[in-house]
């Protein structure tokens, strides 16, 4: 299928050309990410930025490579814009790509921040494949569907991360961690 190209500079603004020329309606979008159909919008109306794991969802629904979905320029600036904009909505927590030439492969690394006694308030987090942790920094609880893990500096976790996950940092000080993500 040949697509357009897309001229917008906002992440949300493309992702609704390409949802409305695919026609794939909000209901369809939010079963095939696992994101709601609220969230979804909030993103097409440029109110967030998703994190990468939203964007790597929203870009394979959509039937695009998540790198080909931005231009150099405008990856750069919205993974700094997503860093302000999503530490301003939790004010707990950033993270930074350590992979950022492997948007077509199935495997990429961040390390994240989070602030101390903070966690993932508003959201758990869903996607397909697996994920890596590795504490590098502080106590963090990861909570993977029901089950509650208690990381300390240099403990590991490998899950499924198609079940709902979340973080906290249970310390007094920041929690820096290195996670790496694979998606099919």
């Amino acid at each position: 299928m040949a697509t357009k190209k897309v001229d917008e500079k906002s992440f949300g603004a493309k992702m609704k050309q390409l949802r409305q020329l695919r026609k794939v309606t909000f209901e369809t979008l939010a079963n095939k990410t696992g994101l709601s159909h609220r969230y979804l919008r909030d993103i097409e109306e440029g109110k967030i930025i998703p994190p990468v794991s939203a964007v790597i969802q929203i870009s394979k629904a959509l039937s695009i490579d998540s790198g080909s979905f931005l231009s150099a320029e405008e990856q750069e600036a919205l993974a700094k814009k997503r860093r302000e904009t999503f530490y301003k909505r939790t004010q707990a927590y950033s993270y930074k790509t350590l992979t950022p030439d492997a948007e077509t492969r199935h495997m990429k690394a961040f390390l994240v921040t989070i602030d101390p006694k903070q966690d993932h308030r508003m959201v758990d987090y869903r996607h397909e494949g697996e994920e890596f942790i590795y504490v590098l920094k502080g106590e963090v609880e990861v909570r993977v569907g029901e089950n509650q893990n208690h990381l300390k500096k240099g403990d590991t976790l490998h899950f499924d991360s198609g079940i709902p996950h979340k973080l906290r940092n249970l310390s007094d000080d920041e929690a820096k961690l290195l996670v790496v993500l694979y998606t099919p």
